[in-house]
């Protein structure tokens, strides 16, 4: 057997039939492909989604869906759950029971979501700042490493929250907020978030707001009492709004009405200071209604337990239509060759071994099996790259 005809024949053939060949690779390629590229993806997806909830002992929030809750105060997702008052952390704190991280994670400025939060999240999570500082006054804020990079925000520049609404009748305008820091990159949502403290998230709500001082306003912006009888406090009309930034010359002027202990918080995280205090809370928070205690991990394991059924499904699917191509390209290999014996009789005409013709057939068939694998192979580390993002696409 001529080894080098073989292969000189062997890509002639595949050149003049390079259609039929092309259409045999790509349908193989997608045979491994696919699976390993599900597999590849959903284990990505778990390894992040558990090591977060891992590193989070408990979540406090609202009764409702304790997965909602989790993606709220974990990836910042599900912005309109409900919320609970900021006074139910306290009283956590002030039992003793543990140490508690209120969130906020409601609004957000070009797509990134705004978590109004303290500054013992940086230390629970391990952030650290990159360039800049960290936060200490209000309307600053700190930007993950991906919300820097994606929109070339350094310290110094400014960010300006998103209204919900387009025209709010309720009077609460976007707010200019300084950026202060930029995170170092974690890896995780932190990466897309921006960090304000909790009085912040609070002014971006309208709950805290300041006005100029009324004495120091011109005629226009006042209201004429003509009867000249009452007290003699000034009154404004509807010209003059809010503050949309927190300045140096009016952070004085800001103040919030009601109760501080009132004010909204999306989610908490709590950390027992031991088992006991562990359980004391989740039997606080276990009677039905009212509040909600969640496991973060065991929230997690439902939810993959879940994913991981429906994978399977898919997988058995995907197997199935896999095996049927594979039957069919070795169908077309059969019926190529039932074409080919005119062409196999001239070449043992010519003086070719029986040999030489297998290694014909087998040198078509291993050129679409190895090169279909390679592009998989190719498929899957491009996967492998793009992956963070995809998880990241998944979880906003």
């Amino acid at each position: 057997m001529n080894l080098g005809g073989v292969l000189f024949l062997g890509r002639r053939y595949l050149g003049r039939n390079r259609v039929k060949t092309s259409l045999l690779v790509a349908a193989f390629t997608l045979v491994w492909l696919l699976p390993a590229g599900i597999a590849l993806v959903v284990g990505k997806v778990e390894s992040q989604l558990r090591a977060r909830a891992e590193g989070t002992p408990l979540l406090l929030g609202q009764a409702g869906s304790p997965l909602e809750l989790v993606f709220n105060g974990l990836y910042f997702t599900k912005p309109a759950i409900a919320t609970l008052p900021y006074g139910e952390t306290e009283a956590i704190v002030e039992s003793g029971l543990g140490m508690v991280i209120p969130l906020y994670a409601r609004y957000t400025a070009a797509n990134h979501r705004i978590v109004g939060t303290t500054l013992d999240y940086f230390d629970f999570r391990h952030l650290t700042i990159r360039e800049g500082r960290g936060l200490i006054d209000l309307g600053e804020c700190v930007v993950g490493s991906e919300v820097a990079a994606t929109n070339g925000i350094a310290p110094g520049d400014a960010v300006i929250s998103t209204p919900e609404t387009l025209f709010d009748l309720a009077g609460v305008y976007p707010l200019k907020m300084r950026v202060v820091g930029v995170l170092a990159a974690s890896g995780t949502p932190d990466d897309g978030a921006i960090f304000v403290d909790l009085k912040t998230a609070w002014i971006i709500e309208g709950l805290g707001h300041g006005h100029e001082e009324a004495e120091k306003l011109g005629d226009g912006a006042k209201l004429v009492n003509p009867s000249g009888f009452g007290d003699d406090a000034v009154r404004l009309n509807a010209s003059v709004v809010q503050y949309n930034e927190v300045t140096e010359e009016n952070a004085d002027d800001f103040h919030f009405h009601g109760e501080i202990a009132d004010n909204p918080v999306s989610a908490a995280i709590v950390i027992p200071g031991d088992a006991k205090s562990q359980a004391l809370l989740k039997g606080r928070y276990a009677k039905a209604g009212g509040l909600q205690l969640v496991s973060p991990e065991a929230e997690m394991d439902e939810l993959f337990a879940t994913v991981f059924s429906v994978q399977d499904l898919v997988l058995r699917l995907l197997g199935a239509i896999g095996f049927a191509t594979l039957a069919i390209g070795a169908l077309v290999f059969l019926l190529s060759n039932r074409l080919r014996r005119e062409e196999f009789r001239h070449l043992r005409l010519l003086g070719a071994d029986p040999g030489t013709l297998r290694a014909l057939i087998a040198f078509e068939a291993g050129f679409v099996l190895v090169t279909s694998l390679v592009l998989a192979g190719l498929g899957l580390l491009v996967l492998q790259g793009i992956a963070p993002m995809l998880v990241r696409q998944l979880l906003g």
